[in-house]
């Protein structure tokens, strides 16, 4: 998402290509845009495409500014598009659309960028009838949809679109979201499970999931480079006859939500017990890139190979299936042990950085921007994010850290110098994991989510919250009422640039814990 600062200079060079009228007539500060008398507020920036000269606007701009219900199909990438006499569909990819049901052709169809469905301007107002008038000496841009459409026209919502708030939920592998216990080698009920799951889900107003498909260097999807989770059939390695990737992607996207692929990058095995690892999987494979730590095993981020190795798994899953973003969590380099990788920083650093910690986070770096890249050449609308520990650096240990005194960091612990991704626009989303309380002294909820916000302030980079229903009930200070969670969502609101939330996880949505399912639903219907 671009932030309403960016609209104004961008939606001055639209109309004005669209009038015909010299961009140099105003500067973008001086302008104001109006529809119909009231200005003109979007959180999305319009885009130009100098090479087709198409001006490219947010659907909410013709579904709620111009009046026309625009219904957004996730599964098939379309737009429908209906005004009072005019029928226009587009598709995304597709060089032709289709106006009261006949073909035409299109310079630019309809895109996802950073989330959002973006229309041509030009093409849909022709159709509709938008009239844009530009003032030079009031430097205003006026547009009128005057006896358009009927008096106090329903605008209807638009299930799936999505520009909606981010209501997100994380689906692991690991820990019994899904698959279910009992449920190896049954497709049926994996199957069974995955929709009464996604049902309650979408029931209570989650609207996209996160959903674990590489948990140990392993995955839920037929992979040329990593052997099939023993999740799924009890063994590692053993193909479960069908693909489930495709059938979750099928069922959520039936539903209007969003499929988010969550990969832990870099754990290569959550014990050090390797007699049950396929022949192919990486530790078999490649020892030489494998630490132990933490009594569990790792891919060492210092290794170049090592590190496109795991961009090529995820890139499987980029090129091959429908999925609306890639996220990563915070498993990139253990806390409170030690790693011994100082033969490998011997190897690769050659005398560039002075201290193995900074060569650690740069080789974290090196990997969110080259997997970035490499996701953006390929499909440009798919979101990339990643969900960081929740406090990026103490106060005591730098000043422009947050007021709080957490046992670990983000950046000096697990080497995530995630200030230099915001920064640097590597990637769409942050969301942190700000997994306490407002009562938690060390490291309160509200105290961090004022630092994040303030974090991607001005930048292209959007914020969601990362929650924690899972404390709830437990003997932590703040998590002996549902109500936690509620004050939490509340407290998110004064923020623009927080686009929603994620909640850790599926289970401890659908169990119900004290009441959150009512509270939840009741707050998202308000």
């Amino acid at each position: 998402m671009r932030k309403v600062k960016e609209c104004l200079a961008l939606l001055l060079v639209v109309f004005l290509v669209l009038q015909g009228a010299p961009i140099s007539a105003a500067s973008s500060s001086e302008i104001t845009i109006y529809l119909d008398g009231s200005q003109l507020k979007t959180d999305v920036a319009p885009y130009l495409k100098p090479k087709d000269n198409v001006t490219m606007v947010p659907l909410r701009v013709i579904s709620e500014g111009i009046g026309a219900s625009a219904k957004w199909n996730q599964a098939a990438k379309t737009v429908n598009i209906q005004g009072l006499y005019t029928s226009i569909s587009l598709t995304n990819g597709k060089t032709t659309g289709i106006v009261d049901g006949k073909t035409v052709n299109l310079t630019t169809s309809v895109e996802i960028i950073k989330g959002r469905v973006m229309v041509p301007l030009r093409f849909v107002s022709e159709h509709l009838g938008l009239q844009v008038t530009w003032n030079q000496s009031a430097k205003t841009i006026k547009l009128t949809t005057t006896n358009l459409w009927p008096a106090d026209p329903e605008i209807p919502s638009v299930p799936g679109e999505p520009s909606s708030e981010i209501r997100g939920a994380w689906i692991s592998t690991i820990n019994g979201d899904w698959p279910k216990s009992g449920s190896a080698k049954n497709i049926a009920k994996q199957k069974q499970d995955f929709i009464k799951e996604l049902d309650s889900l979408e029931s209570m107003g989650i609207n996209s999931v996160y959903v674990q498909l590489r948990g140990a260097s392993d995955a839920i999807y037929p992979s040329a480079v990593v052997p099939w989770n023993k999740v799924l059939t009890g063994t590692q390695g053993l193909d479960p006859e069908y693909d489930p990737v495709a059938f979750m992607v099928e069922e959520v996207h039936k539903r209007g939500m969003e499929f988010h692929a969550w990969f832990n990058p870099f754990r290569a095995n959550t014990t050090t017990n390797t007699s049950t690892l396929a022949a192919n999987h990486v530790i078999k494979q490649h020892p030489e890139w494998i630490v132990t730590a933490k009594n569990q095993m790792y891919i060492n981020p210092g290794i170049p190979e090592a590190r496109q190795h795991i961009v090529d798994a995820i890139m499987e899953v980029v090129n091959n299936y429908d999925i609306d973003g890639v996220h990563l969590d915070d498993y990139f380099y253990p806390s409170n042990t030690t790693f011994n990788d100082g033969a490998a920083y011997k190897q690769y650093n050659a005398g560039k950085f002075k201290n193995i910690e900074d060569w650690r986070r740069n080789n974290i770096n090196l990997f969110v921007q080259s997997l970035g890249q490499s996701i953006k050449q390929s499909k440009p609308s798919i979101e990339y994010g990643i969900s960081p520990f929740g406090v990026w650096r103490n106060i005591a240990k730098d000043a422009t850290g947050s007021n709080t005194k957490a046992g670990v960091t983000a950046y000096d612990d697990m080497y995530a110098d995630v200030r230099t991704w915001i920064k640097e626009g590597w990637v769409d989303y942050v969301a942190p994991q700000i997994y306490w309380s407002m009562s938690f002294t060390a490291a309160r909820y509200d105290v961090l989510v004022d630092w994040w916000a303030n974090e991607v302030k001005g930048t292209n980079v959007d914020l969601i919250i990362g929650h924690s229903p899972y404390k709830l009930g437990t003997a932590e200070v703040g998590w002996q009422t549902s109500e936690e969670i509620i004050s939490q969502l509340k407290y998110n609101e004064q923020y623009e640039d927080i686009i929603g939330s994620i909640f850790f996880s599926s289970q401890y949505l659908t169990k119900n814990p004290l009441g959150l399912v009512q509270a939840l639903t009741s707050y998202y219907t308000k």
